[in-house]
């Protein structure tokens, strides 16, 4: 038990509009600037499209609109991170990507009951790091596949 306080997790960090966010490094295949992106019709609002990554087609999605957090124009620091689940690629459009931290296990508390706009199953935990305050996600939710397999 005393070894696992000791562990800690690498995150990407990023920023949709006034937080800042967290997922696993071993997640994140890439960080991309934004790109045309090909609408695909028929497909949930927050699916933007996709891109042709290096040959790949690779479903792109805001996660502003995923969340509930109102669009916002891209600009130059808006990115798109592409991370992997399950066999397959998705991008993310992110308002920033912030910084690679280490968060130690033990500074990761399970999420509040009421986490403002994004839902609290979307959500793995909240670390304290220094001042900041980081919401880490769990992809697993916020790409539920069957919201995607439409896209494949």
């Amino acid at each position: 038990m005393i070894e696992m306080a000791q562990q800690e997790i690498k995150v990407i960090v990023f920023q949709l509009s006034d937080e800042e966010y967290g997922i696993p490094v071993q997640q994140v295949r890439s960080i991309e600037k934004v790109q045309h992106i090909t609408r695909v019709p028929r497909t949930a609002p927050f699916v933007k499209g996709v891109i042709n990554l290096r040959g790949v087609v690779t479903p792109i999605i805001d996660l502003r609109t995923r969340f509930s957090l109102g669009e916002k124009e891209y600009s130059d620091s808006t990115r798109i991170i592409i991370v992997a689940l399950e066999n397959m690629e998705v991008g993310l459009i992110v308002d920033a990507a912030n910084d690679v931290i280490d968060i130690k296990a033990d500074a990761v508390e399970p999420p509040p009951e009421v986490v403002g706009a994004v839902e609290a199953d979307y959500i793995k935990g909240v670390a304290k790091v220094g001042k900041r305050l980081l919401i880490l996600l769990n992809l697993d939710h916020v790409l539920n596949s069957d919201d995607l397999k439409e896209i494949k």
